[in-house]
């Protein structure tokens, strides 16, 4: 399998198309951060869906995001650009690894699951990319997957690409 590089989502995510393992079957993986957090550039409180104080959640800004993504990606505003996906992942929120899990990956997901009548994949937590990768890798189709950022470019970039060299992958 050979992956390549094809595009940038704005500083969100990357979409990367490759072959994928067994008949000529194309995969084209979209990959997403989890939409905005509370820092100094976005304050205000995260809150869930249903308006509670959670710090593992999103910002209003990170909301609005989210709701982007749908329409984008689910309603084909984008374009080629952002092909609209067969199946969606994203880092389970329910996980017991390291400290809390993050709500935000799913909550970034959960308008487009919705308008696309999809069930988001949460098998895998913040942690565990190297079997997030071997799975991605035997899929084929429109596949997005939304993670947390720093382990896009630590983790799960490296574990797709393994040793092939690809120009421009984001490096943080």
């Amino acid at each position: 399998m050979q992956l390549v590089r094809r595009q940038f989502l704005f500083l969100a995510g990357a979409a990367i198309a490759a072959p994928a393992l067994g008949q000529g079957a194309k995969l084209t993986l979209v990959i997403i951060r989890h939409a905005e957090k509370p820092d100094e550039a976005w304050p205000g409180p995260s809150l869930t869906s249903e308006g509670s104080p959670d710090k593992k959640s999103l910002v209003i800004r990170g909301w609005q995001r989210a709701g982007s993504w749908s329409a984008l990606f689910g309603a084909g505003l984008g374009g080629v650009d952002f092909p609209q996906p067969a199946v969606i992942y994203a880092a389970d929120p329910r996980a017991e690894t390291g400290d809390e899990p993050s709500q935000r990956p799913y909550e970034t997901i959960r308008p487009l699951a919705a308008r696309l009548g999809l069930k988001p994949i949460t098998t895998y937590a913040v942690g565990q990319e190297p079997a997030l990768a071997a799975e991605l890798t035997a899929l084929s189709g429109v596949v997005l997957v939304c993670w947390e950022h720093k382990a896009i470019v630590k983790t799960l970039l490296p574990d797709l690409v393994g040793q092939q060299r690809i120009d421009g992958l984001p490096q943080k």
